[in-house]
Order: structure tokens, then C-alpha cells, then sequence
């Protein structure tokens, strides 16, 4: 069974950074995609950073890109580095997973079979 676990969230004032992981287990898939959405109450999950695990530049929703970095510290491992965060960066941050065969990762919540339980980000100004 395929668990992903996040950690690292907290609270931070503005401008400052935070490093999200996940750890995956059970995952036996030889490609995939990785990676994070965020959701704020109200509205729709999005994805901010994913990264394919055969190469290719990782993907950056606008609004982070310049600021985030998601990198893969091992086949089971994600990590996403934030910095100079904003308080619209607050929301309930989500690492999932999925087979994949090659291409750009997809946006598509659907697509993603697995999700980790979420961990909170809170940016003060």
C-alpha cells in the first residue's frame, strides 16, 4: 500500500522560508510524478511544483515559481523549498504521486492516485 507522509509546514512571517518533505512508501513504480498542490479553503486544489522522476525541468505554478524549489532527495523522498514567503502563499499544502510515463507531469487532481494527509503553511504579514 502507497503512503505519503508530509512534514515541515508551520507558521512564518512573511519574506521568510520553509522546506516541505515527503516520504513515500510501498511506491514501486519506475517513472512517476511527484509533487505539491495547496488549497485554500473555498477553492480548488492546485498544483505548485512537480517533478517527473525520469528528468525534465520540474514544473512551477506562476505564482511561486522564482520562490519554490522542489527537488527529489531520493526515489522515495520530495522535497519543496520555500522562500520569501507571502501570506497568500497560506493554505493546506498536499504532496501526491502517480505512474507516469514521460512528458509534463499533469495539473489534473484526478490524475493523482495518491495524497498525503496535508500539512499546514501559515505566512503572516
Amino acid at each position: 500500500q502507497v503512503q505519503l507522509v508530509e512534514s515541515g509546514g508551520g507558521s512564518v512571517q512573511a519574506g521568510g522560508s520553509l522546506r516541505l518533505s515527503c516520504a513515500a512508501s510501498g511506491y514501486r513504480y519506475s517513472t512517476y510524478c511527484m509533487g505539491w498542490f495547496r488549497q485554500v479553503a473555498g477553492k480548488e486544489r492546485e498544483g505548485i511544483a512537480l517533478i517527473y522522476s525520469a528528468g525534465g525541468n520540474p514544473y512551477y505554478a506562476d505564482a511561486v515559481k522564482g520562490r519554490f524549489t522542489i527537488s527529489q532527495a531520493s526515489a522515495q523522498n520530495a522535497i519543496l523549498r520555500m522562500n520569501g514567503l507571502k501570506p497568500e502563499d497560506s493554505a493546506m499544502y498536499y504532496c501526491a504521486a502517480t505512474r507516469w510515463y514521460g512528458g509534463s507531469c499533469p495539473l489534473d487532481v484526478g490524475l493523482y492516485q495518491y495524497w498525503g494527509q496535508g500539512t499546514q503553511v501559515t505566512v503572516s504579514s
